[in-house]
């Protein structure tokens, strides 16, 4: 079996531009299961599917899993539940798909792969049998623009149930390859194939470069007979084991517990920083250990060199949260909409926890705005914020704002950057449920911004949101003396000396 650091160097060596192709299967290949499944069971959880479309999707489902030679017949059937339907509630359909569900399927070890397709100026194409809502979300999150698949008919905006051109599986998908390589002028003999079906192995032969991935047993045995490389990736599906649910409601009552004790500590001292102090350091501590959590971080020392500080982080899932609590410990809130202050519980939270409330009113002035962050820095927090807003529904780093780099500017603290690679492979966006694991960290060193003017902040927000970029795309490797270090201090508790903004 060859590993995943065996395929993304060859796609790292191999010649570079558009005129090689790099095709992705979709169900099995970029994603872990079959996004018609997935669809059938969001509309039934909402109530939109009658028994008998229940019936017919599962069918279209069961279909794509075993690669029955009817499959086609299926699809056409499925093709019906969807007759008088808006082509824009399709759409919605397919984002919601994305936001709940197929977001957190995404192989990583696939998003690894696009991207590094994508670095060397590859033609990358998704082809698959899916339906065009099913994959479309998932390739914008790709940054992928050329898509291979099916397509329902419509009229006037209104489905027709009915299907727009061929089915695009088994010899229609390798026939749909070839038709757009000599389209656009690629060169199926440098180009690769990414499959993991029977129904894939003419795909995949179409390319002088097929690779299988999670194969099914036939496919299997094809690509032995042919010596065919093939990888496997972690199932990344949803947890479900009781293990996993145990941990995870452990964790939030270790949370919990921070929250009192630090509380009663608060009281005791009459100091709120001690409160939150203890519950960020003892909570986040306790959160992630009972969750099997565990967190390596690279670049330690720099969360220490510079505070107070704005520590800016990449945002794909709630765990994020415990990590930074835990990275950060001490001296350290967030950044809410003044509106919170009136919601109950988290209201009293965020002003137990001396939040900044910003007015981001229409008529408030962004320098007028920012005042309660500036005076956070000047007592000598820091603030943690996500330039991202939210969070995504897949690794790729979204759309950096500029509101952080305002903050760090009008409090003429530096921008730390934290890098988190893998949260999202434990408690990705849809779920509740944390997976043990380890999640790896890499804190940038403090970049300052006395330099800084508002004229050029677009172009300074480009540049660090590049440095998250290729981080991700090419995540640091420890040497054995690092990771020998760094296990020594987790098992002395030994602490790498700071210098600390005292207050």
């Amino acid at each position: 079996m060859s590993d995943l650091d065996d395929r993304l160097a060859e796609v790292r060596k191999s010649p570079r531009g558009r005129t090689v192709g790099a095709f992705f299967d979709f169900d099995g290949t970029l994603i872990n299961g079959y996004s018609a499944l997935t669809m059938m069971e969001q509309r039934a959880r909402r109530g939109e599917v009658s028994p008998l479309e229940a019936a017919r999707l599962w069918m279209v489902g069961l279909g794509a899993a075993v690669g029955r030679s009817d499959f086609e017949q299926f699809m056409r059937v499925g093709a019906t539940a969807f007759r008088g339907r808006e082509a824009g509630d399709i759409d919605e359909l397919g984002e919601r798909l994305l936001r709940t569900s197929l977001g957190g399927a995404l192989y990583p070890e696939a998003w690894q792969l696009v991207a590094a397709h994508q670095e060397q100026g590859h033609r990358v194409v998704i082809a698959s049998s899916a339906l065009a809502f099913q994959v479309e979300p998932l390739a914008r999150e790709l940054a992928v623009t050329d898509i291979l698949c099916t397509h329902l008919a419509q009229n006037d905006g209104v489905l027709t149930g009915e299907l727009d051109g061929p089915i695009l599986w088994g010899p229609a998908k390798a026939a749909a390859v070839r038709e757009f390589a000599t389209r656009h002028r690629v060169d199926l003999e440098r180009s690769f194939a990414y499959g993991n079906g029977s129904e894939d192995l003419e795909f995949l032969s179409s390319v002088g470069r097929p690779r299988p991935v999670n194969p099914s047993s036939g496919l299997e045995r094809a690509a032995m007979t042919r010596s065919w490389p093939v990888t496997r990736f972690k199932r990344a599906s949803r947890p479900q084991r009781l293990i996993d649910v145990t941990r995870t409601v452990a964790s939030y009552g270790g949370m919990a517990a921070a929250f009192a004790t630090g509380l009663g500590v608060g009281l005791l001292n009459r100091s709120r920083a001690d409160a939150v102090n203890l519950t960020m350091s003892m909570g986040s501590e306790l959160a992630l250990a009972l969750a099997g959590v565990h967190v390596h971080v690279r670049g330690e020392e720099h969360l220490w060199t510079q505070r107070p500080a704005v520590f800016i982080f990449n945002h794909q899932s709630w765990l994020d949260g415990f990590v930074v609590m835990k990275l950060l410990r001490e001296n350290v809130t967030g950044v809410a909409k003044k509106e919170v202050a009136k919601q109950p519980g988290f209201g009293q939270f965020a002003q137990l926890a001396n939040m900044a409330l910003v007015d981001r009113g229409a008529g408030t002035q962004a320098r007028e705005a920012l005042a309660p962050v500036v005076d956070r820095l000047r007592e000598g927090y820091s603030i943690a914020i996500s330039p991202e807003g939210t969070r995504s529904a897949t690794p790729r780093l979204g759309t950096f704002k500029k509101g952080a780099f305002h903050m760090a500017m009008q409090g003429r603290v530096p921008i730390v950057p934290i890098v988190i690679r893998n949260a999202g492979e434990l408690l990705w966006r849809g779920s509740n449920v944390i997976r043990s694991g380890t999640v790896d960290i890499v804190v940038h060193p403090p970049i300052s911004v006395e330099s800084w003017s508002a004229e050029d902040l677009d172009h300074h927000v480009a540049e660090v949101r590049q440095l998250f970029v290729d981080t991700l795309g090419h995540w640091p490797t420890a040497t054995p003396a690092v990771r020998a270090e760094a296990n020594g201090r987790r098992r002395t508790g030994r602490a790498t000396p700071a210098t600390k903004t005292k207050r």
